[in-house]
Formats: C-alpha cells, structure tokens, sequence
C-alpha cells in the first residue's frame, strides 16, 4: 500500500519540480496536481489523501488558511519561497517545511518524515483493531483458529480448508465467506482458490508465493494485490 498524496501550488513550475521528486520515491502515490486551491479543496471533499504538499503564498486563498479551513486535515508539508511562515505552519501540526527551490534530497528527507508516522498509525491501527482469533463452523461444531496458527486457505468445492500449522481444519464457506471472516491487514485473496496469511510467505516468484516450501499460486486477476502485498513487507 502506498501513501496518497496531491500537490497544490500556484505556479505550474513549482509543481513540475514536486512531479519530478515524486517520481522517485517509490512509496508515494500521487493523486493530484491543482494550481487552483478552491479545485483541490473540491477534490479533497469527496477522495482520502494521507498527505499534502502546499503551498503558503497563494492569489485567492494562503495555505496557512486553506489547511485551517480543514476539519480533518491530512498530513502536511509546506512548499514556500518564504522562511517567515515556517513557525505558524509548525503551529498547524506540519510534519516539515520545504524552502524553495528545494533538492530531492530534501523532498525524500520530508517523505521519509511523513513515511514514518503514517506506518506508525498504520501499525497502531492494526494492533487495535486486530482480533487474536476466529469461530468457524466444521461439521456440528465451532472451532475457535488462532489467526497467527494459519497458513493459508485452498478451496474445495464448497468447502474451503484452514490449513494451520499442524493441522488442517474444513469448512462449509464460500471464499468469499471465508475472506469476510479474515482481517484484511493480515490476510489477502491471491488466486480465486488461495487465501494466504501475509506475515508466513517466505518468498515469492512471478506465479507463486511460498510458504512453508508450499507453492501457492498467483492469479491473473489478483496480481495487483500481491504486488501492493509484497511492496508492504
């Protein structure tokens, strides 16, 4: 999973240099590119983004002001010809504070920075939110799995196996069903018959993931989840 962002500037120029740093920066995603703030703020009203790159000396709208008219602003950092705002830009929470014409190097260091607590609040998440097991049915009984004893799950027909450590339990589930029962932080659908639990792939080729020696393979349709999946670990 990369983190989001857009970029909003009055000059056209100072966006293409942020354009062009961006692209080297393998974990970020960017969005967006508004030299008009009141289109950026139309955008943000209906998408997510993790983080801004803004400008301060805007014609119609300061950024100082656009990110106070923020209820729930995202992470922050400011891009100025202008020193003279860095304390009440720090004062709004940003995370950093780059003085044009800035290197890539210093864009990567405020990447870095903004990398950092956005993992932070990505493992904190998880560790909240998490639970440590799950009930499933096999046969008349529920049966209490550990989530960190599973491997992965094959479908079967109309069942689908939880293979565990040491075991393997079957299930009346759909895969469907099956992925629903799972939290997503810690398990992906790779194939229409593989569910695999993220933290136990050992390693992986361009058709295959493997745990435990076991191939499980990748399909066509599920790539581009294994490959977010891959770049997360």
């Amino acid at each position: 999973m990369k983190l989001t962002a857009i970029a909003i500037d009055d000059e056209p120029v100072a966006l293409t240099v942020i354009k062009n740093h961006a692209a080297m920066v393998p974990f970020l995603e960017m969005k967006g590119y508004f030299t008009n703030a009141f289109e950026a703020m139309e955008f943000l009203n209906k998408e997510k983004i993790d983080l801004l790159f803004l400008d301060i000396k805007m014609p119609d709208i300061s950024g100082l002001d656009f990110l106070t008219s923020m209820p729930e602003p995202p992470m922050t950092v400011f891009t100025t010809a202008y020193s003279e705002h860095a304390v009440k830009s720090f004062e709004l929470d940003a995370i950093d504070y780059l003085l044009k014409p800035f290197s890539l190097a210093r864009f990567i260091k405020a990447c870095n920075k903004v990398h950092g607590l956005w993992l932070l609040k990505q493992r904190q998440t998880t560790v909240r939110d998490v639970p440590e097991y799950i009930f499933i049915k096999s046969g008349y009984e529920q049966l209490k799995i550990i989530l960190d004893d599973i491997l992965y799950l094959e479908s079967a027909g109309n069942y689908v196996n939880f293979v565990l450590k040491d075991k393997k339990i079957i299930s009346r589930l759909s895969m469907q069903e099956a992925i629903d029962l799972l939290p997503e932080s810690m398990f992906t659908r790779v194939h229409r018959s593989y569910i695999v639990a993220n933290n136990k792939i050992e390693r992986a080729d361009r058709n295959s993931l493997y745990i435990q020696h076991f191939p499980v393979p990748i399909g066509a349709a599920f790539a581009e989840a294994v490959e977010e999946l891959l770049l997360r670990k």
